[in-house]
């Protein structure tokens, strides 16, 4: 029940958090044209991605999916927490990002030694959240994981 809340919490702040507080352009790229991309990069990657779990391209979210390509980190909703803990151990700072970590830690506190095993991963690996990644689609995924320390 918990995780429907969360679920409909994040698609109700989704709209208005792509449309006022990001600022990048939406990629101009059809999920389709991805799996055209080499087997190894990130392109193919993220196409494989989407395509597994039934997804589309968010117009400006493009690099949240990315996210979860290079860290192999899944969609549940204790995933999507870990991965912002991740996320802030590699020093990213954001209102959403502080948003998802405090209710998610109010709302699976059982669940926080992952959470924390998140947190030092992102830490450990090289800072690389603030990438422009439309420019690295062509590139290996292990090249990446590899140069990040992801």
């Amino acid at each position: 029940m918990k995780d429907k809340f969360i679920e409909n919490l994040y698609e109700y702040t989704k709209k208005p958090y792509q449309k006022y507080l990001k600022k990048n352009a939406p990629w101009e790229i059809e999920k389709i044209a991805l799996l055209d991309y080499p087997e190894n990069s990130l392109g193919f990657g993220l196409g494989n991605f989407l395509y597994k779990n039934h997804l589309d391209i968010q117009p400006k979210l493009e690099d949240h999916d990315i996210i979860h390509v290079l860290t192999n980190t899944g969609i549940s909703v204790e995933e999507e927490i870990g991965m912002q803990y991740y996320l802030l151990g590699n020093g990213k700072l954001s209102l959403y990002l502080f948003l998802v970590i405090t209710s998610g830690t109010v709302f699976y506190p059982n669940k926080i030694g992952y959470f924390l095993q998140q947190f030092k991963k992102g830490k450990s690996a090289y800072s690389f959240y603030y990438l422009d990644f439309s420019n690295l689609l062509f590139m290996p995924i292990d090249v990446i994981q590899k140069t990040f320390k992801i």
